[in-house]
């Protein structure tokens, strides 16, 4: 072998002051965006559920709860008999078709505070189709995994067309 091909090996071997800084650059970037990530999503974590029929929802919120809170819009927790149920209602509405369905929940924990986030889907009615005039109150009821009340509950609405 040659005093050409040795340094060529050499410098085949070596990797450039370039290369160098530019793969560190890459490694913080990735390690900056999984840091990123980690903080953002700390403590989110999915709540199962199971969306109840009309029969299913307990006595004590058909009878307690919906009537006093189905004029409002909003998202609440209350506990039977050791089960936590997710009540969205959508407030009073003039005609039929308004609907409102939950998609997911999700538990944040912050300030050493518990705050459910419950997604709904609300969806109006199509124009121009005939619609009973009468007043409705759309709501649903799910059955939570949850084991305690959170501390907060924020509703988050997704409008479907």
């Amino acid at each position: 072998m040659g005093e050409k091909e040795k340094k060529k090996e050499k410098k085949l071997k070596k990797p450039g002051k370039k290369r160098i800084i530019l793969v560190a650059v890459i490694v913080a970037v990735i390690a900056a965006a999984a840091l990123f990530a980690a903080t953002l999503f700390k403590g989110d974590k999915t709540v199962e559920f199971k969306i109840l029929s009309e029969n299913q929802i307990p006595q004590d919120i058909s009878s307690q709860v919906i009537p006093e809170y189905r004029t409002l819009e909003r998202a609440l927790a209350c506990v039977v008999e050791d089960k936590v149920y997710v009540v969205v209602t959508r407030g009073e509405k003039p005609t039929s078709g308004f609907e409102v369905d939950i998609d997911k929940m999700k538990l944040e924990e912050q300030d050493g505070k518990t705050n459910l986030v419950v997604y709904a889907d609300f969806k109006d009615p199509e124009k121009g189709k005939a619609l009973a005039q009468v007043l409705t109150y759309p709501l649903k009821v799910a059955e939570t995994k949850l084991t305690q009340l959170p501390d907060e509950i924020e509703l988050r609405i997704q409008y479907e067309e």
